[in-house]
């Protein structure tokens, strides 16, 4: 009797594991290697798209507006310090320039959310990076 409890148990396990590995995990990874950090676009003072490597995208919400990210000619700054992994809002250190020379301005992350294929085919064109 013991032995076939045993069994029941492990086969739902195993069942279980199964179901898991099998269902579809359309998010990026949560956290990228600032190596692989590609293009960015802006649709406006409070939100940028990121592209990392070759598919993977996230949006990234600031607390603050910054202005910058709609100026003329825009630059990143961002220091990481530290691992050179990001995983969330507390490991940017972002400004943004308006072109070179300009000093940067402050731009405080909020939020940073890996999206589906689905979320990032949804983003504008224009806003795509």
């Amino acid at each position: 009797m013991r032995a076939s409890t045993w069994l029941t148990a492990f086969t739902a396990t195993l069942a279980l594991a199964t179901a898991a590995q099998a269902a579809p995990n359309d998010r990026p990874p949560k956290c990228f290697s600032t190596q692989f950090f590609d293009t960015w676009k802006a649709p406006d003072e409070h939100t940028m798209y990121i592209k990392v490597g070759t598919h993977d995208f996230y949006r990234v919400d600031l607390a603050n507006r910054c202005s910058a990210l709609k100026g003329f000619d825009p630059h990143l700054i961002t220091i990481w310090r530290g691992s050179n992994w990001v995983c969330n809002a507390l490991d940017w250190d972002l400004k943004v320039s308006r072109g070179r020379g300009s000093p940067g301005e402050p731009c405080i992350v909020k939020a940073m959310t890996p999206l589906t294929r689905a979320e990032a085919d949804a983003i504008p064109r224009k806003f795509r990076p």
